[in-house]
Parts: C-alpha cells; sequence; structure tokens
C-alpha cells in the first residue's frame, strides 16, 4: 500500500509517499480501506519533533513510528475476532497511528460508524478538532446553558467546531476572526463576530462567563479584564517554545491565575469514543456540520502540513484518497 512516511524529523520536504506494507489486523483491532484523513497541528509538531517533550514520547533522535496523521474516515476491510460493532463494509471514521495511508488499523475504541450527513472528507475532520473543542468548552470551560462565551481563534479547525457546539449546548457565542473570515464564522452560527483587525475585545468592557483561548494572542490580564468576576479562561492553543510548545504558555497562566477570581484551564484533550457519540449525534441532528478549508491528494501530504502550519487555515484541511497518486 502506499503510505506518507517520516523517517526523521525534519520539514515537510522530508515527508516521502513509500510503499509499505499492509498492516495486519489484531484480535481487537478494525483495517480501515482510507478514503480521507485530517490534518492536525499535532501533526506538525509530530513531523518538526518539537516541542521537545513529543521526543520523549515519539523518539529521542527519530520517530520509533514512520507512519503518519491521526484522523481518518473509509470503510471496513475487516476486523479482528473481537471486534463486533462494526464489519467489513461499514462506513467509518475514528482515529490511529498512520492514516495518511491507503490502510490503517485502529482500535475497535477508535472506531465509530460515520455519520450519514456527512462525506468522508467532512467525517475525517471531526476526531481530534471536534473533540478537542467538545472537551475544552463542556469539560475545562464547565459550559452551562445561557452563559455568555468568547472563542478568540473561531475560523480555524477547532474554533469552527467549538462555535457550533457552544451554540448547540445553549450559549450565547461571539466569535473573533480575521476580517475575511467574518463571514464563515457568523454562517456557522455565532451570535456576535468580532473582527480583530478592526476592535480589539479585550478593551470593549464586555464579559463573558467563559473564554476560550485557541491562539494565545493576547496577556492573561487582558483576558481577565473581559471575563465575569467568577469566569473561566481555557487555554487550549497558540504559544511556541522549543522544549514545552503550545503547553507553556497555558502553565505559566495557571500558575499566575492564583491571583484572580477567575479560574484559568491549561487544556489538552485526550480522545474518547464516547465523545465521537456525542459529536456524532449533534451532527446527525444537523446541529454541527464540519469546515473543509481546502483538500489535497495523499501525494500532496507535504504541502497541506505546510499550508495548515501557515497558520491560515479556514475550517479543516483533508487528504483524499480520491486520485492520490
Amino acid at each position: 500500500m502506499w503510505a506518507i512516511v517520516n523517517n526523521r524529523y525534519g520539514s515537510p520536504d522530508d515527508l516521502k509517499l513509500q510503499e509499505i506494507d499492509k498492516p495486519t489486523v489484531g484480535d481487537d483491532a478494525v483495517l480501515i480501506r482510507v478514503a480521507a484523513a485530517s490534518v492536525n497541528p499535532y501533526d506538525w509538531h509530530v513531523m518538526r519533533g518539537v516541542p521537545y517533550l513529543i521526543r520523549l514520547l515519539r523518539g529521542l533522535r527519530r520517530p520509533k513510528s514512520s507512519l503518519f496523521g491521526a484522523d481518518v474516515a473509509g470503510h471496513v476491510e475487516t476486523v479482528g475476532k473481537n471486534v463486533t460493532h462494526v464489519q467489513a463494509g461499514d462506513e467509518v471514521f475514528g482515529w490511529g497511528d498512520g492514516t495518511f495511508a491507503e490502510y490503517v488499523c485502529v482500535d475497535e475504541r477508535s472506531c465509530l460508524h460515520k455519520p450519514n450527513r456527512l462525506t468522508f472528507e467532512q467525517a475525517a475532520a471531526v476526531p481530534l478538532a471536534g473533540c478537542t473543542a467538545l472537551q475544552a468548552l463542556r469539560d475545562g470551560g464547565r459550559l452551562q446553558q445561557g452563559y455568555s462565551v468568547l472563542i478568540n481563534g473561531a475560523s480555524g479547525g477547532v474554533g469552527t467546531f467549538a462555535v457550533q457546539i457552544a451554540r448547540a449546548l445553549g450559549a450565547e457565542v461571539t466569535g473573533v476572526s480575521s476580517t475575511r473570515n467574518v463571514d464563515l464564522v457568523r454562517s456557522i452560527g455565532a451570535n456576535h463576530v468580532v473582527d480583530y483587525n478592526v476592535e480589539n475585545f479585550t478593551l470593549s468592557g464586555k464579559r463573558y462567563d467563559l473564554i476560550l483561548d485557541l491562539i494565545a494572542n493576547h496577556s492573561l490580564s487582558a483576558f481577565n479584564r473581559v471575563l465575569k468576576p467568577r469566569g473561566t479562561l481555557v487555554l487550549a492553543g497558540g504559544g511556541a517554545g522549543r522544549w514545552l510548545g503550545p503547553l507553556a504558555r497555558p502553565l505559566k497562566a495557571v500558575v499566575l491565575s492564583r491571583f484572580y477570581s477567575q479560574r484559568c484551564v491549561a487544556f489538552l484533550a485526550s480522545l474518547k469514543k464516547e465523545d465521537g457519540v456525542f459529536l456524532s449525534e449533534l451532527i446527525e441532528a444537523g446541529r454541527v456540520t464540519p469546515v473543509i478549508d481546502r483538500t489535497y491528494r495523499l501525494s500532496e501530504a507535504p504541502e497541506a502540513i505546510r499550508y495548515l502550519e501557515a497558520g491560515h487555515a479556514r475550517g479543516k484541511v483533508v487528504i483524499t484518497m480520491a486520485g492520490q497518486t
């Protein structure tokens, strides 16, 4: 089978399309014939091996696994003997290791039936970004119906899910984006949209129950200025640094938050099947629809990652197996 292979940490130029052996299926695994996979910031962090914390998990000098990609959608090719909830031919989506390939093996707990409303490309966009948005709002932010919620970075992969999920959970949502994305953020359900090229929301005087920050372009004190006295700030993206990367700023903010009345949560998603099911229910009900910016062929995976890493994607970037060579 054809797959994107990453044998060393580096740039997108180091990713290669190679022919490798088709994976074998364990007793508790599902073999998926991949129709689409989506690209996440996680992928380019793994590609570069930065922050260095990643190398403790993936290999110090070179990646332990040469395969690439996490989100997937496709058809079940075969299942292990202990798998009962899906069968050959089913349309599924989920997550695993090495999804930028014609076939991938995933744990049965990471495999769900694809919502009928979605194409394979849309379904592949859901797992990591959708679960991050859901958990950040519901678990990190303790979102309740009637909350006023601000999403800083509302037009990105996680942000477009967050706007829709917050609305579905009964919040009044303000999305912050650039000028070119104002109409997009409004079209997916935001009650209010702030164009950060025109207005600095931290100086607006408005206050929110919950702020989800995805791009790290304001200080903790600026966020606290627009949080209600018992409001919550969830930090779920942005930031740099070669050692801790996006984790450095949230950890620092949590320490500093002891001097404020508001909560500050450093958030990192954990993919769970029950959250995938919950997202599927919202999707089938028409409450959430993935936003896709661009699609690339498998052979164009380096260009897809380069585009996402530039930081200007509107919604999700997806790799499709259609015409992959």
